[in-house]
């Protein structure tokens, strides 16, 4: 596969396609073979009364999201298992390593650590979230003049995630000249560390999540809409209070919507990895996050390795290109290679990339 990704980078190299298109272009060749193929098997069949017109036409527009699953989902999941056993460098090829992997896993004290920092955020984070969010749909579903300004100023902190919205949140919560200190300092109140405290700083990322609960709102007042007046008439007919009411009807109408928006929550609860990348983690490793434990020893070294080559194949440079990490930045200068050898040497830099990497198996 190698051989042909590069057949295919050369090829184009020599018509002289810009760079920055170089690292595509193989992946879209294949790809324009593969559906190619597909059409003239399919205009085969078809014209051979095998398969009906429509039923080709189905085939061919559902094939799309089966090829993205095959190569961006399944393929990943199944190779990143196989991997597990190994023990590979990237440049090289991967030896097997068994179970050697897994059995230093699970001495490693920091995976416990991350998987409960990840399940405390998850179990505090998450009920908020749901709850908050639905409270803010139901006063959103108010028949008011302007309810549409508020509903707008409920989801646009929505727009502002990831990266901008962690960078946002620690001047919010620095302790010198923070928002939240400076308003808690005229009230009197000597304000915490926050981020720089190992005891605030799980709270305050719980308390940044927050932010972005009108998209869960927007979800809910669609489901609200969706409620046939009819039942809340007849409850209020037969006396039913508003709380009743909402427990009676309300509830059990958008119970679906519940359950879809606490899964989906959870999901992205148990990936989060910007807040504890952007800290390194927090203090005492308060904000070691389960996907930010893996990324340490796992990308981080990928482009050790990278860096260790004068040239890196082809097919690895979409995967450069897409990283968090850049080859040359600071993060990503972990190791030096020694010029005259060709090793490396351990460099101070490695622990701003990771806390410590990944020990390899005994018998490699």
């Amino acid at each position: 596969m190698n051989g042909l990704i590069e057949l295919i980078y050369n090829f184009f190299q020599g018509m002289g396609v810009p760079a920055a298109l170089l690292p595509l272009l193989p992946f879209l060749t294949v790809m324009a073979v593969v559906y190619a193929l597909l059409f003239l098997i399919t205009r085969f069949l078809v014209r051979k009364k095998v398969i009906h017109m429509k039923t080709a036409s189905f085939y061919m527009f559902v094939s799309v999201w089966v090829f993205g699953f095959l190569l961006f989902t399944l393929g990943p999941m199944v190779f990143s298992f196989y991997i597990s056993f190994t023990q590979w460098e990237v440049v090289s090829d991967p030896v097997w390593a068994g179970t050697d992997n897994y059995r230093m896993l699970f001495k490693d004290t920091m995976f416990y650590k991350s998987l409960a920092v990840t399940f405390y955020y998850t179990l505090v984070s998450v009920p908020l979230q749901v709850v908050l969010s639905f409270g803010i749909a139901l006063l959103m579903n108010l028949k008011l003049r302007g309810i549409y300004v508020f509903r707008t100023v409920y989801y646009l902190p929505t727009l502002v995630q990831g990266v901008a919205q962690m960078v946002l949140f620690i001047w919010i919560f620095n302790p010198n000249v923070g928002l939240i200190n400076s308003v808690l300092r005229f009230a009197g109140i000597h304000g915490p560390a926050w981020l720089s405290d190992p005891h605030w700083s799980m709270p305050a990322i719980i308390l940044m999540s927050l932010w972005t609960v009108g998209g869960n709102m927007i979800i809910y007042l669609a489901g609200l809409s969706d409620i046939p007046q009819s039942l809340y008439e007849q409850a209020e007919i037969d006396g039913a209070t508003v709380l009743r009411r909402l427990w009676h009807v309300t509830l059990p109408q958008i119970s679906p919507i519940l359950f879809f928006n606490a899964v989906t929550s959870m999901i992205g609860a148990f990936q989060t990895f910007t807040q504890g990348f952007l800290v390194n983690g927090g203090p005492d490793n308060s904000l070691l996050f389960y996907a930010y434990y893996l990324y340490q020893p796992g990308c981080c070294r990928l482009f050790v390795c990278c860096l260790l080559t004068r040239q890196p194949s082809p097919g690895f440079w979409p995967l450069a290109v897409l990283s968090p990490s850049r080859p040359g930045s600071a993060r990503s200068r972990c190791r030096s290679a020694d010029a005259s050898t060709g090793t490396a040497a351990a460099s101070p830099e490695w622990s701003r990339c990771g806390r410590r990497p990944w020990p390899r198996p005994p018998h490699a």
